[in-house]
């Protein structure tokens, strides 16, 4: 799958993401000279893990036969020591009242196995830049 982001210009830093047959906008907030109309890149990083986190538990829970209700993930970055090297993110989660404390207990250990999870903790990512042209 390719990912496309192309600029717009009618805003100083807002750019389109195009991911398949879904559009958002990713911009900066005005302290960063952006107009604030949407996501940076750091918090679409963060809503990954949130959003992964969250359809693992689903997905799971559909499987086992689990009635799961409410889900809510609440994601909080501490990005005070990223240029030393640590990046925190913590996720808070809200599941269903109903549930009972072992199927609770489980279902946030799937949370931490989700692959966005994985992905930021336990994988090397190597990454290529290359030289597209002139557009």
């Amino acid at each position: 799958m390719s990912i496309v982001i192309q600029r717009d210009l009618s805003a100083p830093m807002r750019h389109t993401v195009q991911i398949g047959q879904h559009r958002l906008v990713v911009d900066m907030s005005q302290q960063e000279g952006g107009s604030d109309s949407g996501p940076n890149p750091h918090d679409l990083y963060d809503a990954a893990l949130g959003a992964c986190k969250a359809l693992t538990m689903l997905w799971y829970a559909q499987r086992k036969g689990i009635q799961l209700g409410d889900i809510r993930v609440d994601v909080t970055r501490d990005d005070s020591q990223e240029s030393q090297g640590t990046y925190r993110l913590q996720a808070e989660i809200t599941l269903d009242e109903t549930l009972d404390e072992a199927t609770r207990q489980k279902l946030l250990a799937i949370a931490d196995r989700c692959p966005i999870h994985k992905l930021m903790t336990q994988v090397t990512t190597v990454i290529e830049t290359l030289d597209g042209g002139h557009s």
